[in-house]
């Protein structure tokens, strides 16, 4: 009996309680994560006051918008590898305050072309902080909670995507479209204090941060930045993730037209249908964390959702595109967008976990293939006369291929284990 209850007490000490989610400990890079997607959709309701005040038409103003995201597509990847050799604080710091003078750089602005600069700049140091930021919450969250923090944050990050319309209209009615840009400098700066002493210094450098001697110097950094290509799981989500937000962002490129040739919605109207987006992005982003982490307690982790995520796609496009009637509508672009924020959330996991040395360089890679796949979809639908036929054709084809190739992940993923 007694041995009984030593074992029984042995297996208890061996079995410590999970540590549990700490989200203030991770407050300083939530809160840069939120303005980060608040900054993507902030210029949005003031291209035409931005184009009055500085004496250019709308359709220039919104190079601005082309700038930011381009630089971050093209630049993420090799910023990424700085993180992943020179540590995650010192990237964070850098983005950071870099996007404190690229905001202030942008509120200051007379002529289109410093306007542009300036947002060329938020795209790199946007691209420097963001890649850094997902590692960072990788490496230190635990792992029975990695999925939910990782999701958390991608929810906060969804949350400023859709706030970021309102905000911008508020603040350049109360106090014109230069505030807005001073509102994200100013909150930029509070967060990267906040993050100054929440992110510690590495206590030693990393094996992959021992620089490269000689003339292997640029080899060698073209080869850490296509590290991730170079792992076959990696480099087959990274085809997915093209492949999924050529559907998701490709056919949401032209939601509002579509529903608004089935409905006739207004414009105030399609402004709420942009809320639902917020909304189920942020909660497929809480759901995809919180299933993920019960699917690696209870010791399944070769068998991330992805390709669930995928069908789920394609069942939320078809029928936001075709539901009979307004309500089933937006039922599926509520469902469009849960599947869209928890396969994030997901791919954010995976690329943080499969391969530790490329951690910041894969999720850059994530972001590059993602604004690819939004091109390569958008201007496949575009090729269609009628966007609603499609929206519908090329969205759930290609949710579909996405959930077959995610299938193959994760059987790769099997294998390695």
């Amino acid at each position: 009996m007694s041995d009984v209850s030593d074992l029984t007490e042995r297996a208890g000490r061996a079995l410590p309680a999970p540590e549990p989610l700490r989200p203030l400990r991770y407050a300083g890079v939530f809160a840069l994560l939120f303005l980060f997607g608040t900054e993507t959709f902030l210029v949005s309701p003031l291209l035409p006051t931005i184009a009055d005040s500085i004496g250019t038409t709308e359709a220039a103003a919104a190079s601005t918008v082309t700038a930011y995201v381009l630089v971050y597509a093209v630049c993420a990847p090799f910023l990424g590898l700085l993180s992943d050799r020179f540590g995650r604080r010192r990237t964070l710091l850098a983005g950071g305050l870099l996007f404190v003078l690229s905001n202030a750089a942008a509120a200051l602005s007379t002529d289109l072309t410093q306007l542009v600069l300036s947002r060329a700049l938020a795209g790199l140091a946007a691209a420097a902080a963001g890649p850094a930021i997902w590692a960072h919450i990788a490496e230190t969250a635990p792992e029975a909670v990695r999925g939910r923090a990782l999701g958390l944050g991608m929810a906060l990050f969804s949350t400023g995507q859709v706030i970021g319309v309102p905000l911008g209209g508020v603040l350049t009615g109360a106090a014109g479209w230069r505030a807005a840009f001073w509102a994200l400098a100013t909150g930029t700066l509070a967060a990267v204090a906040l993050l100054a002493r929440q992110v510690v210094p590495a206590r030693s450098v990393p094996a992959q941060a021992v620089p490269v001697q000689g003339g292997a110097v640029r080899g060698g950094a073209v080869r850490a930045v296509l590290g991730a290509w170079r792992e076959p799981v990696l480099r087959r989500a990274l085809l997915v993730n093209t492949a999924f937000n050529a559907a998701n962002l490709g056919a949401y490129t032209f939601l509002g037209a579509v529903l608004d040739r089935r409905f006739g919605l207004s414009v105030p109207a399609l402004g709420l249908v942009g809320v639902l987006v917020g909304a189920g992005s942020a909660a497929g982003s809480l759901l995809g964390g919180r299933l993920g982490d019960r699917a690696r307690t209870a010791g399944r982790t070769g068998r991330p959702l992805l390709a669930h995520w995928g069908l789920l796609l394609a069942a939320g496009i078809a029928l936001a595109t075709a539901g009979p009637g307004l309500p089933l509508s937006l039922l599926g672009v509520l469902i469009w967008f849960t599947a869209s924020g928890a396969f994030v959330t997901d791919q954010q996991t995976l690329a943080g976990t499969v391969a530790p040395a490329h951690r910041a360089t894969s999720s850059a890679w994530l972001t590059s293939t993602m604004y690819a796949g939004t091109g390569l979809g958008a201007w496949a639908v575009g090729a269609f006369s009628d966007v609603t036929r499609g929206a519908l054709l090329v969205g759930t084809a290609l949710a579909l291929a996405a959930a077959a190739g995610a299938w193959l992940v994760t059987h790769g993923l099997r294998r390695q284990r």
